[in-house]
């Protein structure tokens, strides 16, 4: 795969990652670093937070402050927005992978 899409398609992961969470629950930024570790994302905080930051932007997330410990901590939570574009994005998913995930690397159905 070119880099180029492969690097696309992991920043549409990573959003669509990032609403999923911020739809259960407040998140924060290194808290979704080390989850989104887990399942194989190697991100620094020069990377994730420019990625909430243009959530953000587009109205996708919105943050709160709170003092945890004597630090303050960005907080975000998925928008109405948000909720919205996420599941327009979950049913695009579910419908492309219905679609090509058949399909040998051949291009042959199984």
């Amino acid at each position: 795969m070119n880099d180029y899409i492969s690097k696309r398609l992991f920043q549409g992961f990573i959003c669509l990652h990032i609403l999923h969470h911020a739809k259960g629950q407040p998140i924060y930024g290194s808290w979704m670093i080390d989850e989104l570790a887990e399942h194989g994302y190697k991100l620094s905080p020069g990377t994730i937070f420019p990625i909430l930051h243009s959530l953000e932007k587009e109205g996708l997330i919105e943050h709160y402050n709170e003092n945890v410990q004597g630090k303050i901590r960005k907080y975000y939570k998925i928008t109405e927005l948000g909720k919205m574009e996420l599941i327009k994005a979950k049913k695009y998913l579910f419908e492309l992978v219905d679609e090509i995930g058949t399909e040998t690397e051949d291009g042959n159905n199984v």
